[in-house]
């Protein structure tokens, strides 16, 4: 890798993605921005090493921490439009010493879509990889000003076995009555294989979360594959052994990770993190020279 290259991968790896757009034949995809969170790297990662993060300081901001997009995926298909996950919404929370994490916030999706041209309103549904608060923010919050849900009339689509397990208690994986309350009226649950747009299928990937789901969109001959938080930072493309904090069943994430990471390898594939930083679309290549996972537009 050269130098001024180097640079710039380093360099998007310590900030939080921009809009991004990827053409897949008819289908346009595009990451929609709402916020960042930090990490800290040995708690995000538990099995990572202090010697990991000497050796690759270019993950690490200023302050020493992993630094994730948050956002969702906007795919549009002629006048249509889906939303895969929903932010944090318009919301902050400080670093805490007693968490793994740095600052949380979002607030940016709703500006995001209309920067895009497709304001809130022409979203026909919000597909949700997972329940966590950082994919469901503004399916819970009402737009700045008003007094009403942005996506209220669009459907929610919702992994049938991530519902499933909503009034489990929260350790557990649960969401809370109030959650609960908000998102029901407009869940409708999704199921295995099934194509929910134009293109797009579901592939449920338990092992984050009960009914954690990932996107595989196809079209012009290329396969995407929205990978939720099976991924959380680029480096796991080079360990896929390692498993975040956050994975409710680190065993069984991580062996589907080994086999995610061995697909976006495969010729005519790319990836979309949500969490990568600002390279959050890209290929993993195995060729010895650099990091596996390669920005698209690297």
């Amino acid at each position: 890798m050269a130098a001024n290259s180097a640079f710039t991968w380093a360099d998007r790896l310590r900030r939080p993605a921009g809009i991004r757009s990827v053409r897949l034949g008819d289908t346009k995809v595009s990451f929609v921005p709402d916020g960042a969170v930090q990490g800290r790297p040995r708690a995000w990662l538990p099995d990572s090493t202090d010697e990991t993060w000497a050796a690759h300081p270019e993950y690490l901001d200023a302050s020493g921490y992993l630094v994730a997009s948050v956002g969702g995926l906007l795919v549009e298909h002629g006048d249509r439009a889906l939303l895969i996950d929903a932010g944090f919404g318009p919301q902050s929370l400080p670093a805490d010493p007693g968490t793994p994490n740095g600052a949380l916030y979002g607030g940016a999706l709703l500006d995001s879509l209309a920067g895009l041209g497709r304001p809130a309103g022409e979203i026909e549904a919000v597909a949700f990889s997972h329940l966590h608060p950082d994919h469901v923010g503004w399916a819970l919050h009402p737009v700045p000003g008003a007094d009403r849900l942005a996506f209220a009339h669009a459907d929610h689509l919702v992994p049938e076995p991530e519902w499933a397990a909503r009034d489990l208690p929260e350790a557990a994986g649960g969401l809370g009555e109030e959650t609960v309350a908000a998102l029901a009226p407009r869940v409708r649950t999704v199921t295995d294989g099934q194509e929910i747009f134009p293109g797009v299928r579901v592939r449920i990937t338990a092992g984050h979360t009960a009914g954690h789901a990932e996107y595989v969109i196809t079209g012009g001959g290329t396969r995407l594959i929205a990978f939720g938080d099976s991924l959380h930072s680029p480096i796991q493309a080079d360990h896929p052994e390692w498993s975040c904090v956050y994975d409710q069943d680190p065993a069984r994430a991580a062996d589907h990770r080994r086999r995610l990471v061995a697909e976006l390898a495969e010729p005519g594939t790319i990836g979309f993190g949500v969490h990568f930083a600002d390279v959050v679309f890209g290929r993993v290549r195995r060729d010895g020279d650099g990091p596996a996972w390669q920005p698209l537009d690297a």
